[in-house]
C-alpha cells in the first residue's frame, strides 16, 4: 500500500504485526466478546453490572453510545452505561471513574470496556501513520469486593492547547461530513510524530512519579511495569528513566501495534494470564494520547478478599 518494508517498521516503532477487525466487525462486537470474558473471570452475571463505561475514540456511531449498544447486547438491565472519550488513556480515566464511584458507594460493579477499530479512521496511503495502529478491545470489572488487583491511586492530566498535535479533523460539528471533507480526508487522523513523541515520553514519566508518590511507593516498588503500546522508542525511553529491568515491561507491541485505549488492558490481560501476579506486586500503568490526554495508576495484587 505504501513505500515501506518490514525492517523500516519494525526499527522505527517495534511493530511486526497487528490485527485488523473484518468489515463487518464493529467496536461494540469487539468490545462485547472482551466483556464476555470479563465477567467471566469476575464470575460476575451481567444483571449485576451497575454501570458501564466504554472508552473508545471509534465509536460504531457518535450517539448512541457504544456504552448502550453492549448493555443492550449484554442484558445488563440494570446498568447505567456511558462512553469516554481521553484517546489511547482512555483506559486509565475509565479506572479513575470507576474507582471514584466505587469508593462513594454509588455503584458496586462497574464494567469497564475498551475498544477501537482504528483501522476505520486509518488511511492507508499515509505511510507516518497507517504502519502504527490496529484494533483490538480489552474489558474488566471493578467492583466494591472480591480479590485480584486493588487500584492504589490514579493521576490523569490534559494539555488541550497541544490538541492538533493528533486529531481526526472532519465528522463532528465543526467540519460535518461534505464531499469536500471527504475529498480532503479529513476523516482520518492526522498526526505530527514526533512532537506527539516529545510529549509522550515527559508526560507519562510525570504521571507515573505522581502517582507513586502519592500511593507511597517508589520506584523499586515496582514488580511490573505496561506503558502504553505506542512505540518501542517510547516504552524504552520510560522504561530507561525508571530504571526497570526490560524483562519487568510487559510487551504486545509487536504483536497489536497500538490499539489506542484498549492497548494497556490488552497488556495488563495478558500478563495476568502468562506471566501472573504475586501477592503485594504492584503493576504501574501509564499511557499517552490525543488531546493531549495522559495518566497513570499503580494496581496491587491481593490474594485476601476485600469488603465494603
Amino acid at each position: 500500500m505504501v513505500e515501506t518494508s518490514d525492517e523500516w517498521i519494525v526499527s522505527r516503532t517495534g511493530m511486526k504485526e497487528r490485527r485488523i477487525a473484518r468489515s463487518d466487525e464493529f467496536t461494540s462486537d469487539m468490545g462485547y466478546a472482551a466483556s464476555l470474558r470479563a465477567l467471566e473471570a469476575a464470575q460476575i452475571p451481567a444483571e449485576e453490572i451497575d454501570l458501564i463505561l466504554v472508552a473508545t475514540l471509534t465509536p460504531d456511531f457518535v450517539f448512541p453510545s457504544t456504552a448502550c449498544l453492549l448493555q443492550a447486547r449484554l442484558k445488563a438491565v440494570n446498568a447505567a452505561a456511558i462512553d469516554i472519550q481521553a484517546a489511547c488513556t482512555g483506559y486509565i480515566y475509565a479506572l479513575s471513574q470507576a474507582k471514584a464511584y466505587i469508593d462513594s458507594g454509588l455503584y458496586k460493579n462497574i464494567l469497564i470496556v475498551a475498544s477501537e477499530k482504528l483501522s476505520s479512521i486509518v488511511n492507508y496511503k499515509d505511510r507516518n501513520t497507517c504502519v502504527l495502529f490496529g484494533d483490538g478491545a480489552s474489558a474488566c470489572i471493578v467492583s466494591s469486593r472480591g480479590k485480584g488487583l486493588v487500584i492504589q491511586d490514579v493521576r490523569l492530566g490534559a494539555d488541550g492547547e497541544l490538541a492538533e498535535l493528533l486529531i481526526l479533523p472532519a465528522g463532528g460539528s465543526r467540519n460535518p461530513a461534505t464531499c469536500d471533507t471527504v475529498a480532503s480526508e479529513l476523516h482520518y487522523l492526522k498526526m505530527e510524530g514526533k512532537e506527539v513523541f516529545k510529549h509522550a515520553v515527559r508526560r507519562m514519566e510525570s504521571a507515573s512519579k505522581q502517582c507513586l508518590d502519592c500511593a507511597g511507593l517508589t520506584e523499586s516498588d515496582i514488580s511490573w511495569l505496561i506503558p502504553h503500546q505506542a512505540n518501542m522508542r517510547i516504552i524504552e525511553a520510560i522504561a530507561k528513566r525508571f530504571a526497570v529491568p526490560t524483562e519487568r515491561v510487559y510487551l504486545t507491541i509487536h504483536k497489536y501495534g497500538n490499539t489506542s485505549a484498549s492497548s494497556v488492558g490488552i497488556a495488563l490481560d495478558e500478563l495476568l494470564r502468562e506471566k501472573g501476579v504475586k501477592d503485594g506486586e504492584n503493576i504501574l500503568l501509564t499511557a499517552f494520547g490525543a488531546g493531549l490526554t495522559w495518566g497513570a495508576s499503580v494496581l496491587t495484587w491481593t490474594d485476601e478478599d476485600s469488603h465494603e
